[in-house]
């Protein structure tokens, strides 16, 4: 069973959506199933140098007062707090995500995109990190295992770049509008960091579907004899 999910590191949702569709995948006992991360930018146009805080741009977006924003916020950390994510969200940099999504390109041809993604989710919502530092993304990177040298390489290049932009128009030939967004073997879809029995149902449904239905039976042997 493939997994793929589309996600954006400047979403708070997505990290919780993250946690969820893994502790369904453990409670599930299911131990064939393929997650992979796809790139999906919430702000293709965000400044790779923040000019402004993260509350004054929720503020500018959705027409409120900074407090107020900082109060819609506030929503989604006791909403984390649940899935044990503690989001320090006056911490934030609200950085351009597309250099991290390269990074991710990079960590899938190592085994170590789930790896990197984790980290990233970490380093943006808990530890108030630029998604967009070379020097943040190299230590990920290669905490986590990879070359320091291959990722400064990297990094410096425009390589990956056509990948997650593949990747981004799929999720519009899909009909993706917002993140995250789950994809079942290309066959269910769930949208958003819905409740873990969700994703549960849908991981179950798959499971069931892939086993062989007998249709007919007749003479044949077995281990305890034939008949």
């Amino acid at each position: 069973m493939k997994v793929e999910v589309w996600s954006d590191y400047a979403c708070p949702f997505c990290y919780i959506g993250k946690k969820r569709l893994e502790k369904a995948i453990q409670e599930n006992g299911a131990t064939n199933v393929e997650v992979e991360f796809k790139s999906f930018e919430l702000d293709p146009s965000s400044p790779e140098t923040p000019t402004m805080g993260l509350y004054d741009i929720l503020a500018s977006k959705y027409g409120t007062s900074v407090d107020q924003a900082r109060s819609m916020s506030q929503g989604v950390v006791d909403a984390a707090k649940t899935d044990g994510l503690f989001y320090e969200m006056d911490r934030v940099v609200p950085a351009n995500t597309f250099k991290a999504h390269r990074l991710t390109q990079l960590a899938k041809k190592h085994d170590k995109m789930d790896e990197v993604s984790e980290e990233l989710f970490q380093a943006y919502f808990m530890n108030g990190e630029n998604l967009n530092d070379d020097s943040i993304l190299t230590r990920i990177a290669t905490a986590v295992g990879l070359d320091p040298a291959t990722v400064e390489a990297f990094l410096a290049s425009e390589e990956s770049s056509d990948e997650v932009r593949q990747e981004e128009e799929m999720a519009r030939e899909l009909g993706v509008t917002g993140v995250p967004f789950f994809v079942f073997d290309r066959k269910y879809a769930i949208s958003g960091a819905q409740p873990v029995e969700a994703f549960s149902q849908v991981l179950e449904r798959i499971q069931q579907e892939q086993k062989v239905e007998i249709v007919a039976e007749g003479d044949a042997c077995g281990v305890d004899g034939c008949n």
